[in-house]
């Protein structure tokens, strides 16, 4: 289940295998002339069906789209039978069983295939670095590019502490001396024609500028786009050493954003100091929308005696954290059963119950994810 099964030009779209990985995905793809434009921080590993089954955000977002809104149609095999949804790009016949089945996690059925949109493998890409002397001001400038445009192709804000650290740019960590007057660090890309990418960079520097940033030149948006799949790897190295380096994220409408980002903040300091092991918390915005955005945390810390009950602890109080500033419990790592009890309190009983009932329609054993998503009955 690891092929590309037709391609339509005149739609531009992709039918596609959930066994598929993303790299080889692409490759198919390009031999016509396309791409699918969906890069995670997981691309090298990750599937299709896995996309699909967790509504994955690429870190070309901002252009693209999340993965859920590339998917047009997907086959799933239930215990039940099989469901096939996705006649046209868009219908008003009933609610969109797409949405229901995308980021269901395996618990409903297999997607078996994704039928997707693809566009023209672009021409031109071009990563820009920017300074803003605080992320509140960064933030500030990313939403004005979200609202009222241009929107750019890849769009990211690391906060004071990340860019400190230079987590945004993994291969150039430790190449020289820490900036501490750096601000944060934005990338900012756009892909496409020599012209319209031309014209976008010109067009949202203006704009930054105005919003009180510094060009930094291509250097720092080329060592991100170099870099950006090392970074998952320094985990490794650091729990050789007697650390860990964990990763949460959320999102919120703008106007929450600032309660958000120092609520969880707040939460895992608290937590991992009065656990005797001060954490070293970074940031970055890494998905933004016309009405929001979602933060992305990576906390480093001691071990302790005890690494898991540790970080749980710690992970628990940032769960809180999140719902209480009216962010969702995930943005795209999933729920899982990390955040399947958290899952339950943002979407309610009545709606959980709802979804209960399809799980038993299609999976009347139970024999699907049991326990991922929904809580045993």
């Amino acid at each position: 289940m690891n092929g590309l099964l037709a391609v339509d030009p005149v739609s531009r779209t992709a039918t596609l295998q959930a066994g598929l990985r993303a790299p080889h995905a692409e490759e198919l793809l390009a031999a016509h002339g396309f791409t699918l434009g969906h890069f995670p921080q997981s691309y090298e590993w990750a599937t299709i069906g896995g996309f699909a089954a967790t509504r994955s955000s690429g870190q070309a977002s901002a252009g693209h789209g999340r993965f859920d809104d590339m998917v047009l149609g997907l086959t799933l095999a239930t215990p039940e039978g099989t469901v096939e949804t996705g006649r046209a790009p868009r219908s008003a016949a009933g609610p969109d069983l797409r949405q229901l089945l995308l980021g269901s996690e395996g618990a409903f059925g297999v997607i078996t295939s994704v039928t997707v949109r693809v566009r023209p493998v672009p021409r031109a890409r071009l990563y820009d670095g920017w300074r803003f002397p605080d992320f509140r001001r960064g933030t500030d400038a990313l939403r004005r590019l979200a609202q009222d445009g241009p929107r750019p192709t890849v769009l990211r804000l690391s906060d004071e502490t990340e860019t400190l650290v230079g987590l945004a740019q993994p291969d150039a960590i430790g190449s020289g001396a820490p900036d501490e007057n750096a601000g944060c660090l934005a990338v900012v890309g756009f892909e496409g024609t020599d012209e319209d990418t031309a014209r976008g960079r010109a067009a949202a520097a203006a704009v930054l500028r105005e919003a009180g940033g510094e060009p930094l030149g291509e250097e720092p948006g080329r060592r991100w786009a170099h870099g950006r799949y090392s970074a998952p790897y320094l985990r490794d190295a650091l729990l050789d050493a007697g650390a860990f380096a964990e990763t949460l994220e959320t999102a919120a409408f703008w106007s929450r954003l600032p309660e958000l980002y120092a609520g969880v903040r707040d939460a895992l300091t608290a937590a991992l100091t009065g656990a005797g092991t001060p954490p070293l918390v970074m940031c970055h915005v890494s998905h933004v929308y016309e009405n929001g955005a979602s933060l992305y945390f990576t906390v480093v810390s001691a071990q302790g005696d005890d690494p898991l009950a540790h970080w749980t602890r710690a992970k628990h109080a940032a769960n809180d954290a999140i719902l209480a500033a009216g962010g969702t419990i995930t943005h795209h790592h999933g729920v899982g059963t990390d955040h399947r009890d958290w899952y339950v309190r943002e979407a309610g009983d009545l709606a959980v119950d709802a979804l209960r009932a399809v799980k038993r329609r299609l999976d009347p054993a139970g024999v699907l994810n049991p326990g991922v998503l929904l809580p045993a009955d």
